[in-house]
């Protein structure tokens, strides 16, 4: 009879329900953000893209005509932790809505900071 047969060796270890093997938690993947229209738009971050489901936004085409100043405030009446590199995105996201063929070079995040 082995030791684990008496006391499971989580009882050791302090193994909890969703840890690796080696120790550390996985960690939890937005599917829904994942899997929104916001991710069409190249370089999105996926924090992002949760910040404006949760917003409500669910479609590009609800970003155009939009100020992304605005979107920010709105968000962060929500989620007050809101870090300042939200905005940029915020911005290139407005940017990929409102055109049919973006220029490659704005699509990237950094080209949106002030």
């Amino acid at each position: 009879m082995a030791l684990e047969d008496i006391i499971p060796l989580d009882a050791f270890f302090g193994k909890k329900d969703g840890d690796t093997p080696t120790g550390k938690k996985k960690k939890k993947v937005d599917k829904e953000a994942l899997a929104s229209p916001m991710m069409r738009i190249p370089r999105m971050d996926v924090r992002v893209a949760r910040d404006l489901i949760d917003l409500g936004i669910r479609e590009l085409y609800e970003l155009e005509g939009r100020s992304a100043e605005t979107i920010f405030e709105e968000i962060k009446k929500i989620k007050p932790e809101l870090p300042d590199w939200t905005l940029p995105y915020l911005k290139m996201a407005i940017y990929f809505a409102e055109n049919e063929d973006p220029d490659q070079k704005l699509l990237h995040p950094q080209e949106w900071m002030d």
